[in-house]
């Protein structure tokens, strides 16, 4: 199955970003902890340009603990300060300002070398559909500001925020690509919820999450469906139907003649997964 969407909301995204960008201090990326490379669009280097950025990884209580801190050291030795953070319940949130003044520390001490009272920093805040971003701004801002939603696509236009008197915010909707080369990026964002379901085949995304968890998270996948020995040949797709099934029979997926309704017990573990109720895991590592 080939995954793709670029709805038209996002090209106007795009380019409304660039013409902003003369107006932006800081840009704060969110990216997925669980999948950051996967969840950071190849585009935006072209189009952020060399403005400072901040990474956060976002989700960090979804993600497997030992993996991220990998990943804040790979984007460090990339030249990138980068943060954990759950804009959910606000862990990490308050270090945002602060890590935003640092980066462009030069540019304010310059400023009030020459007299100039340093303005509120500007921030443009950018990531993939579902990340975050409206939940960090409402977390940021102190109150429910921006839209929020348990699906991607829910901001549609820009909008400036304050954040108190030291940061405003610049929100954009969030933008993935034309094209996505390595189609396990595709399948990875699926299953953690970055792409419209509606124009999935739930069954080949739910089928790609249990293989990967069969391989790195067999014991927390075991215990919550309480499941008995992991497949010896994880390549054969009889052994990765089969966990699927019973999966279904432990959720009551049945239908007539005693089978299991694959597609049910799909959906079903699917949102068990992004609802981080077969707790930690990271989809993808730095090495």
């Amino acid at each position: 199955m080939t995954i793709q969407w670029f709805p038209g909301h996002m090209t106007r995204a795009r380019r409304q970003i660039q013409e902003k960008l003369s107006l932006i201090d800081v840009v704060i990326e969110l990216l997925d902890a669980r999948l950051p490379l996967s969840s950071r669009n190849p585009m935006i280097d072209e189009i952020l340009l060399n403005k400072p950025r901040l990474i956060l990884l976002n989700k960090s209580d979804l993600a497997d603990p030992a993996v991220t801190r990998e990943w804040v050291d790979y984007f460090k030795r990339e030249g990138h300060t980068a943060i954990t953070a759950d804009a959910s319940t606000g862990q990490g949130v308050k270090d945002i300002p602060l890590k935003a003044k640092e980066l462009i520390k030069e540019k304010i001490d310059r400023q009030i070398s020459k007299g100039i009272r340093p303005r509120a920093v500007r921030a443009l805040i950018v990531g993939i559909p579902n990340v975050g971003k409206s939940t960090l701004i409402n977390r940021l801002a102190g109150r429910s500001i921006a839209a929020t939603g348990d699906r991607p696509g829910v901001t549609k236009g820009q909008q400036w925020i304050k954040v108190g008197t030291e940061m405003e915010l610049l929100d954009t909707p969030g933008i993935l690509w034309p094209k996505f080369e390595d189609q396990n990026v595709g399948y990875r964002l699926a299953a953690t919820g970055a792409i419209k379901e509606e124009i999935l085949n739930v069954e080949d995304i739910a089928f790609f999450a249990i293989k990967y968890l069969c391989q790195y998270y067999w014991t927390q996948l075991q215990e919550r469906f309480d499941l008995g020995e992991r497949p010896e040949d994880l390549e054969n797709p009889d052994g990765v139907v089969a966990v699927m099934e019973a999966i279904g029979r432990k959720r009551g997926c049945i239908v007539s003649g005693g089978r299991v309704d694959l597609e049910k017990a799909s959906g079903i573990m699917l949102r068990e997964l992004r609802a981080g109720k077969l707790g930690r895991f990271s989809m993808e590592s730095p090495y």
